[in-house]
């Protein structure tokens, strides 16, 4: 069990679990830790509440669409939860019925009602271990934060974290913007059906991951910039950041640059090859540019 940050967007309760400490209160009023709880079997995690939330209610409901819109998700989002909790399973937990009267549903085998009822019971030993350490101080929910960011471990250099702040969806790929606090911002693609799977809408936290080789570096002025505050991408889907560089390596091959866009926002990236390198020196101003395609966007539950 692992303790999990508060959640952003609400996640539909389980069946028979309990309104969450605080709900109903005005956002940011309740400093408690939530009580969400995610599941992790060796060093896989795959039982999140909501994955759990779209069992039972395929158990209660009957069908895997009547489940979808009981827990607010998408029809096809569910059928991949689906599919995907199958597959790690090593066993069906979900079994389609086709045709009948009813026209055919699903029903949970005896394997995810057992599933179910441990969730259930766990769920709310978690929940009582969180009230325990909301009274050790007003702050848990900050250190939680904290803690989860610091396990957090990724190969991407760059990782940011914020808050959805626009959806621009189409018929194959949406744009996502990502708001990371104060004026800056960044912009990535992705495809519609990754934002339905994700669950994720305006307002909801987010995290983004960009590795450094996909970040080319170049002196200011070089073509058109733009401030973090700025529209964090144009036409062409390349996200355009100006800062100070704070950090310069060199190996003889390529010159690896640290900029510093903000005091809470960084950036690492590469030299551009096809740009002369005059100009850029710690303490000097530089343009960081990706493209939007190439930020990875993903959530904590």
């Amino acid at each position: 069990m692992t303790p999990r940050r508060p959640a952003h967007a609400p996640t539909p309760p389980l069946a028979d679990s309990p309104e969450p400490a605080g709900a109903g209160q005005a956002a940011g009023t309740d400093l408690r830790p939530a009580a969400s709880l995610s599941l992790r079997s060796g060093g896989q995690s795959w039982g999140t509440e909501r994955r759990m939330a779209l069992l039972a209610a395929i158990g209660t409901e009957g069908s895997i669409s009547a489940a979808a819109r009981q827990v607010g998700l998408s029809y096809k989002a569910a059928w991949d939860a689906v599919d995907m909790m199958n597959s790690l399973s090593g066993e069906l937990l979900v079994e389609r019925v086709t045709g009948g009267k009813r026209g055919g549903g699903a029903h949970l085998t005896g394997r995810a009602r057992a599933l179910v009822a441990w969730y259930q019971a766990a769920q709310a030993e978690h929940r009582r271990f969180m009230e325990t350490l909301s009274r050790f101080g007003p702050d848990g929910t900050r250190h939680l934060d904290l803690l989860h960011s610091m396990a957090l471990q990724t190969s991407a250099r760059n990782r940011y974290e914020g808050v959805i702040g626009a959806i621009e969806s189409g018929r194959i790929n949406d744009r996502i913007r990502l708001d990371l606090g104060g004026a800056a911002c960044l912009t990535a693609t992705l495809t519609h059906a990754s934002t339905e799977r994700l669950g994720l809408t305006e307002g909801r936290r987010a995290l983004a991951f960009l590795k450094a080789q996909a970040v080319r570096i170049r002196p200011a002025g070089t073509g058109a910039t733009h401030t973090p505050g700025a529209p964090a991408s144009d036409p062409e889907g390349a996200n355009r950041w100006t800062g100070r560089i704070v950090h310069l390596a060199n190996d003889g091959a390529l010159t690896e640059i640290g900029l510093e866009i903000s005091p809470h926002v960084r950036i690492t990236g590469l030299a551009d090859p096809d740009i002369p390198g005059g100009g850029l020196a710690p303490g000097t101003m530089a343009m960081a540019c990706f493209q939007a395609a190439d930020v990875l966007i993903g959530t904590a539950d």
